[in-house]
């Protein structure tokens, strides 16, 4: 049974639910970035794995 390794970092697409800016962050990471713009916490707005199903 394959175990997948979650420390590894992974790229996070992170948005700012006021002026829209979206930023690339790899997690694990502390905090969330804030908006360089508004100043506020920026959200997850989609996981980049490799490849997508639609």
């Amino acid at each position: 049974m394959e175990h997948t390794n979650r420390s590894k970092r992974e790229p996070v697409e992170v948005i700012c639910l006021r002026c829209r800016y979206t930023e690339i962050v790899y997690f694990p990471v502390e905090d969330l970035p804030l908006c360089p713009r508004c100043g506020i916490r920026m959200s997850i707005s989609e996981l980049l794995d490799e490849g997508k199903s639609y």
